[in-house]
Formats: structure tokens, C-alpha cells, sequence
């Protein structure tokens, strides 16, 4: 998994770094297909902002999140990108399965 932090208007500490590192591991324990992960984290008039774009076979999710506090913006994030990458997860397992329960009834 390739990983680019960047920051827009605000540095990215080890510190920062690290804790979406360990972050991202939620993400890589449900889905380990993950090619990409682009986060842009940034500070406009005191609103903190997370945004990543993960890229995974056959599609790219972008997810945001915005808070008054970085790290409370990287876990909103985070459980925003869990989700969206559990929904990707189980399109792509069942929709095969479906396919093959209407052919079995057919």
C-alpha cells in the first residue's frame, strides 16, 4: 500500500503521521486490496479538514470529513472510509452470489 500524506496549511508531524498510519491499519485489516492512499489534510479559518482518496481495484473512494480538531477529523474520516470500503467489499463478494442463486431458482 502506497501512502502520500500531505498537508495543506499545516504541517504533518511524525506525530500526525503516525496516528493515521495506525488509522489506515483498520482499514487494510477488512479490505487488503488497497493499491493507493492519497490523504490531504488541511486548516482554512479554524475548520479542520481530512480528505483521502483511496484507490482500490476498479474504483477510487474519496471520502471527507470536517471538525474543529485534526484528530477528531481523522477519526470521523476513518470510520466514513470503513464504512464505505465494507459497502465496496460486500458489492463486489455478493454480487456474484446473487447471480448464481437466480440461475439456480431460473
Amino acid at each position: 500500500m502506497n501512502l502520500s500524506i500531505s498537508g495543506h496549511h499545516v504541517e504533518v508531524t511524525p506525530a500526525i503521521r503516525g496516528y493515521m498510519t495506525s488509522k489506515l491499519e483498520r482499514i487494510r485489516r477488512h479490505f487488503e486490496q488497497v493499491i493507493d492512499v492519497n490523504a490531504v489534510l488541511s486548516i482554512d479559518n479554524l475548520v479542520q479538514k481530512a480528505e483521502v482518496t483511496l484507490h482500490v481495484r476498479g474504483k477510487d473512494i474519496h471520502v471527507e470529513s470536517v471538525d474543529g480538531d485534526m484528530y477528531a477529523a481523522i477519526d470521523t474520516l476513518i470510520d466514513k472510509l470503513d464504512r464505505q470500503v465494507i459497502k465496496y467489499k460486500d458489492k463486489r463478494l455478493d454480487h456474484h452470489h446473487h447471480a448464481l442463486k437466480h440461475q439456480a431458482s431460473a
